[in-house]
């Protein structure tokens, strides 16, 4: 029976200030297992505002030109 995926370490609040890019990061236990980015109930895409990197075990969100509604 396969292991479940699990974040390597607790994810951490980050602060950035409104107009700069935010960057959220976390470190899963398995290298390129299927990750989603959400706000709410809503499901993040790469767009302008929105930039997903994933290489191996290591995935990062960039929101570009936070603003406060991207808390």
């Amino acid at each position: 029976q396969a292991l479940p995926v699990l974040f390597k370490h607790w994810l951490k609040n980050e602060e950035v200030e409104e107009g700069r890019t935010a960057l959220l990061h976390c470190e899963l236990t398995k290298p390129d297992a299927p990750v989603e980015w959400r706000k709410g109930d809503t499901v993040l895409h790469s767009s302008d505002k929105y930039e997903i990197r994933q290489e191996g075990t290591h995935v990062e969100l960039f929101i570009y030109d936070a603003e406060a509604q991207d808390a």
